[in-house]
């Protein structure tokens, strides 16, 4: 414990612990540090790029965008993939991945599942097949490095090993395509990569990320700059500030001018975005206007809007709030959402199959014929394309010929009998060997999803933060679903405008790169934790609790204190630092040692609270530097409203420096 502390101006003595439970100060021999008034130093700023990638790393699909910056209003989409299926428009690849049996990386995309697919089926067994593994960042409930996922074999990888080679696929293919653009080697040190992450994520998750990313070679450590992790609705937002009026489907008007109810136009009107994605397919390019669209412009100082981002995993609600005159973001409510996208609907699927077949074939079906299970989903996602609320016809969905194959060996008698036994209602067999769904029975499996979207989407406009939104932008691949664009209409009754942007599924990868070449535009969001540092105060009687007292030299100290730097929900400025200065307790200190802490708590007071934990340390060798000032000055810098928080420690005298990234993944 310290023996000599210096009070600062106001009296009042604070020095930095570590933490060990359960009075984490009082069993620390490490000497302490307190304040003192800041003096004003420089932070350098950061690197110039000659182009930004950004990496739209999605549930069930995935792609890429670029930007040169000398070229700001042009927006290249990646190359056509390879494959694709029937009635799925191919701008993005799936996100599935193939590691051989020895577990080395082999395709990603439409070339992972179809040489998956064309595997002898005892060979297959080996291959480690993986998709639909992004959900598990957001599941896991203590995410670390060596979080593991399984493939569809039932063998288990880490995590963080599927991450890094699939961002090192994409690095490869958009370097690869950069080198043939500009007609040389494509240094990736010229690239400011943009990764998009689900802005409810929590902190370990977005870490996770980062860390794929290091471990990918996208960045180096030593580089963090190089990487901005976005987050989606956000960046849905800012490319929708840029939409013309031919760029968009603004749902209200189109009922009005056409004199219908909303109910029987809404399936209709996704026609026109569908025809002019078939023109725009062949041009990869979009242009940027460097105007404000039509549609921002009626925005006023002040005025809200809210995105709702519906990808394959999650759904993203977020409040933004403009500020003229630069027409800047700010997030006016911490976003909020949940688990409820598009593959909610294949669950659905699922469990009507173990309705009708039983639980136990389907999952040893899946196990066994790994292959046909993917044909089998593959032919469910087009045919829940093509759902609509004003749809009458049937839907037929193939059904493997090993699926048929191997029921009839396991059960004994025909797929067509079960389906004549289950009492499903709805889901016939036709005799080309197809489940022939009704139209309600299709809806049916939507209905889960789209009402847990709906009930938070309620919850949302209730708050009173989120009165008068003038617009409702609706994103993401799910929102091309006729579906969900009814049910969203019929729950706001004209509350606010639904806009849809053209090709809805790419306004997040659009949005991202414009993030990428000017990330000052978002100026405020909501710091979802607590942090501090946990100092030692004077103890006072009444005011702090007695087992918080420790006496030190005659001095009575209450231990364990949070100093915050910003409160959970704070308004926070993108890349505000906050700024505090402390001194070493004892002249003769060699080392010094800060502890960060976060909580999800606003009001935390003490470090050895439930909830609070130590995510960052930082540790300043001053040793063999003797400083000619009365008191040496450290100064600590924690900089915020980026999605990671970034500490530094500095020696005023010797501008000598460490700095930390706060560690969410460590437990």
């Amino acid at each position: 414990m310290a023996s000599f502390v210096i009070p600062n101006t106001e009296g009042e003595i604070k020095i930095v612990y570590a933490m060990a439970t359960p009075s984490p100060a009082k069993s620390m021999g490490e000497p302490g540090i307190t304040p003192l008034s800041p003096s004003h130093i420089q932070v350098p700023s950061g690197p110039s790029f000659v182009v930004v990638v950004a990496i739209d790393f999605g549930t069930t699909s995935s792609g890429y965008a670029y930007a040169f910056t000398k070229e700001p209003e042009c927006i290249h989409t990646m190359r056509r993939w390879e494959g694709g299926d029937p009635g799925v428009s191919n701008q993005k690849t799936p996100t599935t991945i193939l590691l051989t049996p020895d577990r080395k990386f082999h395709s990603f995309g439409y070339a992972a599942r179809d040489f998956y697919h064309d595997l002898d089926p005892s060979e297959s067994k080996q291959w480690l097949y993986l998709e639909k593994f992004k959900m598990k960042l957001h599941t896991t409930a203590n995410l670390s490095t060596e979080t593991d996922i399984q493939a569809a074999n039932g063998k288990r990888v880490k995590a963080l090993d599927i991450f890094a080679y699939a961002l090192a696929f994409f690095k490869e293919q958009a370097l690869k395509e950069l080198s043939d653009q500009t007609g040389g080697d494509f240094d990736n040190n010229d690239v400011r990569w943009v990764i998009t992450v689900p802005a409810i994520w929590k902190m370990p998750a977005k870490q996770f990320m980062r860390e794929a990313a290091y471990k990918s070679g996208l960045v180096t450590r030593d580089n963090p700059e190089q990487l901005i992790i976005a987050l989606e609705p956000e960046a849905a937002s800012i490319y929708c500030r840029k939409l013309r009026l031919h760029q968009m489907i603004d749902l209200g008007t189109r009922t009005t001018q056409n004199g219908h109810s909303p109910t029987d136009n809404v399936g209709g009107q996704m026609t026109p975005a569908k025809e002019h994605g078939r023109r725009n397919r062949q041009s990869r390019t979009f242009m940027v206007e460097n105007v404000i669209g039509e549609l921002w412009s009626e925005l006023e100082e002040g005025d809200r809007y809210v995105v709702v981002d519906c990808g394959g995993g999650t759904v993203d609600l977020t409040v933004h709030q403009i500020r003229l005159p630069e027409g800047h973001l700010k997030e006016l409510y911490k976003a909020s959402g949940g688990p409820y996208g598009s593959i909610g609907i294949d669950y659905e699927f699922e469990k009507l199959l173990c309705k009708i077949f039983g639980q136990d074939f389907v999952d040893q079906f899946k196990v066994k014929r790994p292959a046909a299970w993917v044909d089998l989903m593959i032919a469910f996602e087009s045919r829940k394309r093509a759902a609509a609320p004003d749809r009458t016809n049937p839907l037929n969905i193939n059904l493997p010929f090993s699926f048929i194959d191997y029921y009839k060996k396991f059960r004994g008698h025909s797929v067509e009998h079960a389906l004549r036994k289950s009492n499903v209602d709805f889901v016939k067999w036709s005799s080309q060997g197809m489940l022939r769904m009704n139209p309600d029975a299709m809806n049916a499996l939507f209905k889960p999803t789209i009402d847990h979207i709906i009930q938070h989407l309620n919850e949302l406009f209730e708050r009173p933060e989120v009165s008068n939104i003038k617009f409702l932008f609706l994103v993401g691949g799910f929102a091309e679903s006729p579906l969900l664009q009814q049910a969203v209409q019929v729950m706001l009754q004209g509350r606010s405008r639904i806009i849809i942007p053209h090709d809805v599924g790419l306004t997040i990868l659009k949005g991202a790169v414009l993030f990428g070449l000017d990330p000052s535009i978002i100026k405020v969001r909501r710091s979802p934790l607590t942090y501090g540092v946990g100092v030692l105060n004077r103890f006072v009687e009444g005011k702090h609790p007695p087992e918080k007292l420790l006496v030190k030299d005659g001095t009575r100290w209450c231990t364990d204190v949070l100093d915050t730097f910003i409160v959970a929900d704070q308004s926070v400025a993108l890349g505000e630092l906050v700024k505090r200065s402390y001194t070493p307790a004892r002249p003769a200190q060699q080392v010094i040692v800060i502890h960060v802490y976060c909580s999800e708590r606003e009001n935390a007071a003490f470090i050895s609270e439930p909830g609070v934990r130590k995510c960052g340390t930082l540790r300043l060798d001053v040793s063999g530097t003797e400083s000619g000032a009365a008191r040496r000055e450290i100064q600590t810098l924690m900089q915020f409203g980026d999605t990671e928080i970034r500490a530094m420690a500095v020696d005023v005298a010797t501008q000598r420096t460490v700095r930390a990234s706060i560690d969410f993944l460590s437990h």
